[in-house]
This record gives structure tokens, sequence and C-alpha cells, in this order.
């Protein structure tokens, strides 16, 4: 069952320098296992949301705006698509991932198609 996991950073909360450093190495670890498990199939970490660009088209015109979707406080910072048995394992493998200790992070489910 594929899973699309969506990392949110919790700007509230505050981290030390050292917290800080320590997050890619801590990344690359959890990268390093899921990958070994063959749990992760791809991720990326995503440019910041006012990089964004939406686009629309309405009447076959074209709208093409700089920024995300909406303003909102939280903004997706990064995915990974997993390949998990069930719910259970998907929430096994984010619940692992450094940025729940400090974060929010989101499964969703892949629609049958």
């Amino acid at each position: 069952m594929k899973f699309m996991l969506f990392i949110y950073p919790d700007l509230s909360v505050e981290l030390s320098p050292e917290q800080r450093a320590q997050i890619p190495a801590a990344v690359g670890a959890w990268i390093e296992e899921m990958d070994g498990r063959g749990v992760r199939l791809q991720g990326h970490v995503l440019k910041p949301a006012g990089e964004a660009t939406t686009v629309r088209v309405r009447n076959r015109q074209l709208s093409r705006e700089t920024g995300p979707v909406a303003d909102a406080d939280v903004q997706v910072s990064g995915f990974n698509i997993l390949e998990c048995a069930g719910l259970d394992e998907a929430v096994e493998v984010a619940a692992k991932h450094p940025v729940a200790a400090f974060g929010t992070l989101e499964l969703r489910a892949f629609a049958d198609s």
C-alpha cells in the first residue's frame, strides 16, 4: 500500500543551534534505514512555500501567481513516498522520522487507480 508522507515543521518549536545541526544526519540515518527496508520509494525537501508558483486555468485563461495556494501557518517542507504493508507500518515509519519530534507528519494513502 502506497502512502504520501507530508512533513510540516512546527515553527513555534524552538530548537537550539546544536539540535538544528543534528537534523541532517538524523534524517540521513532515517532515509538509510527506510531505503534499506524498502519502504521509502522517494522523497525530497521542498523550497519555501513563498517560492511556489500557483497555476490555474479558468475559461481557457492561464493564471500564474507567485506563492502558495493558501496562506497558512503550516506549510509542507518535504515529502516521502512510502510502500508499506498497511497503515500500522506507515505510522511506525513516520514516527521514526526525526521531524516527528518537533513537527507534524501527515500520512495519506494513495487512491486506488
